[in-house]
Formats: structure tokens, C-alpha cells, sequence
């Protein structure tokens, strides 16, 4: 019975409370406290709006307050808005707060870096929120960078709202598309480095054209963007060595436009460098490539005698899908390292030629969630109806090279064997990460001891990279890749991706080894 009293008492001041219409609440006397005294919205584009921040406010009193205004600094000219308690604007007045509670203020901006007279390529913008309850007025401050940039996107008919799309000539095939986007102009084939570049759609190097790209130049992709090069065009990246490798300033750097620390390793933010079949003489220095979909794509070409994509001294990092994707196509590459793809770092298929010295390929990409080891090689395509079409792969070499990852094996060999084409590749003084403990690899091209194949291979030992999470794959003084590279090899690339000396003993990969400090 005394339980019963007890419930139902309980139960009666439950309701009674949830009912409660009379809050009564008084004026705040600006004792308010807030998770942040400064709210630092990360760098953004001029004209690009901003991820959304928050604030908390608490009030940490016994009463039920009432704050009689909660406002930006500038008012209505201020260009942060505001979302508090579920309502948009930039004053706000009579806000309630009850006892031992908090709300949430929501903080967006986008601000026009024309208006402001600064000679600068970046301009530092701020204002306040400001809580005043006529006694005392408290702020926190706000703060954002606006980046000045030249802006490359397709024009918009304002009659019907089309965007426009584009046609290309892929292997001397004219084909319309439903990609948004447009070629580049006369004056936009050279990038510099003095503003950065946003691209919304995809940029297309007219025919017959180059785009050249400037050291230290900086390109920012939107969702769904990239680079396309097409028929007789190229691209020329003259990216130079960095002395301060956290600043890169002489590197050229392809990334999204997203530029809040949460995306500064998300994977999949734009789309692709494509290198149309047709498209000639491309040749990249100093590139890191971050968060794309697929790193490059090349298309065709497979015989052109100067190779259709020329690589070095590159990175390309967390891509969705592919880091470099060959399809029946040429591409020479030293001091190349790809790290962190959704499916294989490098892909060469449906035959090709390929060509990888000093290079580091590597995967560390979850490997519960990929099917495709680093490195995969084939000579075929197969259609909608599973028919294969099959080209010769005439040569995949790899010297002195590290293969590795997080799975195992980190290289495929899939040939389907024609007499009329040929099946050519083989690694040499390379560290691979390789066992078959199932016997679910047999043949031909996976007999270690055949040398036209297989020459000094380093199986399963540690590469002891330094950080492979963050890309950082410098390897260590415990690295079985030391001084194990043939020099007839480093004679053809004399120094590693950070200009370091290596005609003599040289390590296996882009990087001659270091010794870690706790620094590091």
C-alpha cells in the first residue's frame, strides 16, 4: 500500500511537471557561461558558404532567465548568420533559458572577398555575438578566413537552367555527355600560383592545347569535378621540390574545397584527372593528388613511344576508388607513391605499357572493405554480357620498388591468354607482400622462380614505414628495403621524392630510409 502511494504521488508530480505552463523568468544579469569564448569557422572560399559551427550557452543558475537580445555585432550587415533555438537570423530577442539548461546557436557564413578592400589574396573577417542583458554584455567572438580564388565553372542558361554540359572527342570520336562543365578559355591555360583555383564541373583542355600548371599552384575541387584531356591535348604539371614539407609551397596540390580540418583525409570529394584516349605528352612533377574518386585516369595510347603519362615525384592519396587507373594505356612513373584507395593504388588493365621505378605502392585502406590489393594487372575488359575483349599488356616493369599493405596479397596477375597478344611484366629487386598459403594462385605468372618475372623479390618483410594512417611513408633504419635496389636502376632516378642522394646504395621505393626521432 505504501508503495502504491509513493507511485502514484511520483506520478502525479511527473505529469503536473510535464504539464507546467507558468514558467516565470527573469532578466539575465549576463552570468551566462559558453563552451567557447572564440568560434574559429575554418578558412573558406570567397562566395563558397561555410560548414555549420555551434555554440552552447549554458545558464548555470537556479532561475529561469530570459536574455533580452542575442545579436550579431554588425546586425543586419554581418555576414555570419545565426540559428538559435531553432529560429534563423541575425537579432534575436527575449531569449528564454531555463534553470541548469543550455541551447545551442548554430554559426554559417559566406562572405564576398570583393567587398573588401585588401590587396591580399586572403582577408581575416569578424564579428561578435553579443549577449546583452542591460546590465552587462557578454561576447564571443567570431572568425573566419576568406580565401581569394579564381573561379572555373560552366555557364548557366537563366531561361531554362540548364547547365552546361559536354561533348568530347575521345579517340577521335566525338560522344555527348551529361557532365556538367566547359573547355577552358585562351587565358585560363596557365594556373599560377598566386590565387588559388576552384573548379566547379569538369575543366576541359580544349584539343590540341596544353594546360600548364605553375609551381606552387593550388587547385580546389567541388563534388563531382575534375580535370579532362582531351583529344591532341596535354597537361603539364611543373611542380619543383619543397624544403618545408608541411608547407609544399613549391608542390602543386589538387584537392577538394572543403578546406574544415574534418575533410582533410575524407576520401571521395571530386572527381578525376582524365586523360582522354587521344590526348598526348602529359607529364606531371611534384603533384600531390587528396581525396579524389579516382587520382588519374588515363585512357589509350598504349604504344605512344614518349609514354602518354609521364609521372614523378608524386603523391596521390585517399582516393574512393582508384589512385592511378590505366586502361589500355602507357604510363612511366618514378618516385611515385599512392597510398590509402578504396579499391587497388595502381590499376593496369586491359593490357598496356607501364613502367615503375622507385616507386612505393602501397594500400592501407581498411581491408575488410576492399576486394582489390594494391597493385592489379589484366589484359581484358569484359562486357554487359560477359565477353571479353583483350588487349597485350607489352610490358609492366617494377624496379625497385616497395608492394605492400594491410591485406594479403597486395598484387593480382589476370590474364586470359590469346596467342595474339602478348603478356609482359615482370619485378625486379622489388619488396612485395605476398603469401599463398591456400594455393589460390597457380601458374605461370605466379612461379617466383621464373626470372623473366621475378628477380630478387623481397617477400613479407617489414618496410617499417613511418606512419602509414597518415600517408607518411618514409621508411625507417629497421626497413628490410635498405641498400637492397639495383643501381643500374637508381642511376636513372640519382635522388629519392625529398632530393636525397641515392647512386649509391640505394633503398627500394621513393624514399631512401631515415632514422625516427620521437619528433617525427
Amino acid at each position: 500500500m505504501r508503495f502504491i502511494y509513493f507511485f502514484l504521488t511520483f506520478c502525479f508530480v511527473l505529469l503536473w511537471s510535464s504539464c507546467r505552463k507558468d514558467f516565470e523568468f527573469t532578466t539575465s544579469t549576463g552570468s551566462l557561461q559558453f563552451s567557447k569564448d572564440t568560434v574559429y569557422l575554418d578558412t573558406v572560399f570567397t562566395n563558397i558558404g561555410s560548414s555549420t559551427y555551434n555554440l552552447k550557452v549554458y545558464n548555470n543558475s537556479n532561475e529561469d532567465i530570459l536574455i533580452p537580445s542575442v545579436k550579431l555585432g554588425l546586425g543586419e550587415t554581418s555576414n555570419y548568420r545565426l540559428n538559435v533555438d531553432g529560429i534563423s537570423g541575425k537579432i534575436f530577442e527575449n531569449v528564454e533559458l531555463l534553470a541548469k539548461d543550455s541551447l545551442y546557436i548554430f554559426i554559417e557564413t559566406t562572405i564576398n572577398y570583393s567587398e573588401f578592400a585588401n590587396t591580399e589574396s586572403s582577408y581575416l573577417y569578424t564579428d561578435q555575438i553579443q549577449f546583452d542583458s542591460n546590465t552587462n554584455l557578454q561576447t564571443v567572438e567570431l572568425v573566419t578566413l576568406v580565401q581569394d580564388a579564381v573561379f572555373i565553372y560552366p555557364d548557366r542558361d537563366e531561361t531554362t537552367k540548364v547547365i552546361e554540359t559536354l561533348t568530347l572527342n575521345i579517340g577521335d570520336e566525338i560522344v555527348e555527355t551529361d557532365l556538367q562543365g566547359r573547355e577552358l578559355l585562351a587565358d585560363e591555360l596557365t594556373f599560377t600560383n598566386e590565387k588559388p583555383y576552384v573548379i566547379y564541373g569538369f575543366a576541359t583542355v580544349p584539343e590540341n592545347e596544353t594546360l600548364t600548371i605553375n609551381p606552387g599552384a593550388r587547385v580546389y575541387f567541388h563534388a563531382d569535378s575534375g580535370i579532362i584531356v582531351s583529344n591532341g591535348a596535354s597537361i603539364q604539371i611543373n611542380g619543383e621540390y619543397s624544403n618545408d614539407q608541411e608547407l609544399l609551397e613549391n608542390e602543386v596540390i589538387f584537392e577538394g574545397d572543403r578546406l574544415e580540418p574534418k575533410y582533410t583525409d575524407t576520401p571521395g570529394q571530386w572527381g578525376t584527372i582524365w586523360l582522354l584516349d587521344g590526348s598526348i605528352n602529359n607529364q606531371i612533377n611534384y603533384l600531390t593528388i587528396k581525396n579524389a574518386t579516382i587520382g588519374i585516369l588515363s585512357d589509350g595510347n598504349p604504344t605512344e613511344t614518349n609514354n602518354k603519362l609521364s609521372i614523378s615525384n608524386s603523391q596521390i592519396y585517399n582516393c574512393s576508388s582508384f589512385g592511378l587507373y590505366g586502361r589500355n594505356t602507357s604510363i612511366e612513373a618514378k618516385n611515385l607513391v599512392i597510398n590509402n584507395s578504396g579499391l587497388s593504388s595502381f590499376a593496369g588493365t586491359i593490357g598496356g605499357k607501364y613502367n615503375f621505378t622507385h616507386s612505393t605502392l602501397v594500400n592501407y585502406w581498411n581491408s575488410s572493405f576492399r576486394q582489390y590489393p594494391a597493385i592489379l594487372l589484366n589484359n581484358f575488359v569484359l562486357d554487359e554480357d560477359g565477353n571479353a575483349a583483350i588487349a597485350s599488356l607489352t610490358e609492366a616493369n617494377f624496379n625497385n620498388c616497395i608492394i605492400y599493405g594491410n591485406d594479403n596479397p597486395e598484387f593480382l596477375i589476370e590474364e586470359i591468354e590469346d596467342d595474339t597478344t602478348d603478356f609482359n611484366f615482370k619485378f625486379t629487386n622489388c619488396l612485395i607482400r605476398f603469401s599463398d598459403t591456400n594455393n589460390n594462385y597457380t601458374g605461370d605468372n605466379y612461379n617466383f622462380d621464373d626470372v623473366t618475372h621475378y628477380e630478387n623479390i623481397i617477400f613479407n618483410e617489414n618496410p617499417d614505414f613511418k606512419d602509414t594512417v597518415n600517408n607518411k611513408l618514409i621508411i625507417g633504419e629497421n626497413s628490410e628495403a635498405i641498400n637492397k635496389g639495383s643501381t643500374i636502376f637508381s642511376n636513372q632516378v640519382t635522388t629519392d621524392i625529398l632530393n636525397k642522394d641515392r647512386t649509391t646504395s640505394p633503398d627500394l621505393g621513393a624514399y631512401q630510409h631515415i632514422t625516427f626521432t620521437e619528433d617525427d
